[in-house]
């Protein structure tokens, strides 16, 4: 049974992390730039695919083999849910929402996956779940200051919430898949069914031309890129980098401690929307992302960690 590294896990997922934070600014510069959520999340999707398809030919034949059985139903839903939904919503989100405050919305996610493994799976959490359950609620009321009647876009706002959803699921399908298959051959099929599923909504033969130049909004307006460069970074280092290095993680370390450990994907969007984009938060606002984050970290905290070993190849 191959020994588990923790310390690999923590390193592979801030990568992604990183990875993923730059790519919602890169991917708000492209629908900016024409491309529709759908027709963008078609392109990152397929694109990421073909790659993961030439991967697995160079490196990992047996990759390409098709799941059967019980695989096949639950990498398809990682597929659906925790590939095609997730980046939909997240891409629908960003673009109506500040980058910041789309991405806390999504990394609800931590939570959704406590309150998962305790009512439905049945583990045992610490009573804390609770208090991180009632920080993050509270945090996200903060951020979107409800008591002024909700100063956000009410649809990014529940596409956010879907996202972090959908995150919760790639997540926990993602755990348990990794646990028992090859992370290659879980990626790589997950993506195919939600390729398969992305290109019946929005065509990837009907997408518009990218060889239109992007301006790159705020701070750096004046300047600008070809659209097709943009496409390329959200495929390779937006998409199939960071989601490879996640899945990956999940063998050393538990599905509740990758989470965790990603928020640093909206503390990045903050700080990228303040820098690149000019947004800010207001001080109260503030104070919510900061009751969010406190609230996953403990959430976090609240399941009894346990560490996934892959059983022999």
């Amino acid at each position: 049974m191959p020994q588990t590294r923790p310390r690999l896990g923590y390193a592979l997922v801030i990568l992604g992390a990183v990875l993923f934070g730059v790519n919602g600014a890169v991917s708000r510069v492209a629908m900016r730039a024409g491309l529709s959520p759908e027709s963008l999340t078609t392109l990152r999707i397929t694109g990421a695919t073909l790659v993961f398809a030439v991967a697995a030919l160079i490196w990992q034949r047996s990759a390409l083999r098709p799941p059967t059985g019980s695989s096949l139903l639950l990498i398809g839903a990682l597929g659906l849910v925790g590939v095609a939904s997730l980046q939909l919503t997240y891409n629908i989100a960003i673009n109506r929402l500040p980058l910041g405050i789309a991405l806390l919305i999504e990394y609800l996610a931590p939570v959704l996956v406590v309150l998962w493994v305790r009512f439905i799976r049945g583990e045992q959490v610490r009573n804390r779940m609770w208090s991180a359950v009632a920080l993050s609620i509270i945090g996200i009321a903060t951020v979107g200051q409800v008591w002024t009647g909700l100063d956000f876009d009410t649809l990014g706002i529940i596409m956010g919430l879907a996202a972090a959803v959908s995150f919760a699921t790639y997540f926990l399908l993602g755990e348990h898949n990794v646990g028992f298959d090859d992370p290659l051959r879980v990626i790589l099929w997950a993506f195919a069914f939600a390729t398969v599923v992305m290109n019946l909504i929005a065509p990837v033969w009907q997408v518009g031309s990218l060889t239109v130049d992007a301006p790159l909004l705020g701070n750096l307006n004046q300047f600008s890129v070809p659209l097709v460069l943009l496409v390329v970074w959200i495929i390779t280092l937006g998409t199939v980098a960071p989601f490879f290095l996640q899945l990956l993680s999940l063998q050393h370390i538990p599905a509740t401690v990758v989470t965790v450990i990603a928020t640093l994907e909206p503390v990045i969007a903050v700080v990228l929307g303040w820098a690149w984009f000019n947004e800010s938060l207001n001080a109260v606002q503030m104070v919510g992302g900061l009751l969010v984050l406190a609230g996953i970290a403990l959430a976090q905290s609240a399941r009894r960690e346990r560490v996934i070993r892959l059983p022999p190849q």
